[in-house]
């Protein structure tokens, strides 16, 4: 079987360190595979090109409006859209393929395995963190809260589940997950923000309390070690700024 009648999509910002990997894992797959680029200066749309893909230029939108953006763009109705650190497993590609003959829903979850500065991450609420990636873009709508974007198909429509893993290659550092929820918490902020949402002190004290506990107790964050607690201090530690910044521009002040 040749390649099916599917677009692959990916956002990109400087993700010359993964957008290779994530090509690869897809080729053979599907008929098109599109970039939208943001304004890389790494190199990422030449090294995109050079893979196979073809390249458009947007200036970002948002995460959930850049989404849509390039799910509009595909030449094809069927999307796959992945994220740059991503990667199909072999296993996951062939399931695809097989689905794809005569498929059953107009949208499909899969499970998402992360690793973690070098650790894949099997419990800590990350496993199986099942995302809707393969869909109809006819039936549904990039939705969310900026940076959380989701799939929603429309209502009444049901999606499928497959069952081998999507790769995600989420950090290599400390470094580059502290950076992260900085420039997250602050989108997210603003986001919460400009829907009128309110903070409080209570809620600064006990939603990164909660968030805590639930990443390392409630999902099995201990079953994963050190790894686990990081990831559960880190959690907080990304609640606990969103709100804190979120008080402040309630304020009229940026943190």
């Amino acid at each position: 079987m040749g390649p099916l009648p599917i677009t692959v999509v990916i956002i990109t910002f400087n993700e010359a360190a993964n957008i290779r990997r994530c090509i690869e894992s897809v080729i053979g797959l599907g008929s098109e595979i599109l970039v939208v680029d943001s304004g890389s200066t790494d190199g990422t749309p030449e090294f995109a090109h050079s893979a196979g893909a073809t390249v458009l230029h947007q200036p970002f939108l948002g995460y959930i409006e850049q989404k849509n953006f390039a799910t509009s763009k595909a030449r094809f109705d069927w999307v796959l859209s992945l994220d740059a650190d991503e990667a199909l497993t072999p296993e996951l590609l062939d399931e695809i393929r097989q689905e794809m003959r005569e498929p059953r829903f107009k949208g499909y979850h899969m499970p998402r395995l992360t690793n973690y500065c070098g650790h894949w991450v099997r419990h800590s609420g990350w496993y199986p963190d099942r995302k809707l990636r393969l869909y109809d873009r006819r039936y549904g709508a990039w939705t969310g809260i900026n940076p959380h974007d989701r799939y929603d198909l429309q209502e009444g429509l049901k999606s499928g589940t497959l069952h081998h893993d999507l790769l995600h290659f989420s950090y290599d550092s400390l470094s580059d997950h502290l950076r992260q929820i900085d420039r997250f918490s602050a989108i997210g902020a603003k986001a919460l923000y400009d829907k009128g949402v309110k903070s409080s002190l209570l809620k600064i004290l006990i939603k990164p309390l909660a968030r805590f506990l639930r990443a390392y107790v409630v999902h099995g964050g201990y079953r994963d070690g050190l790894t686990g607690l990081v990831i559960a201090a880190n959690s907080a530690h990304a609640v606990f700024l969103k709100y804190l910044r979120l008080f402040y521009l309630h304020k009229g002040k940026t943190i």
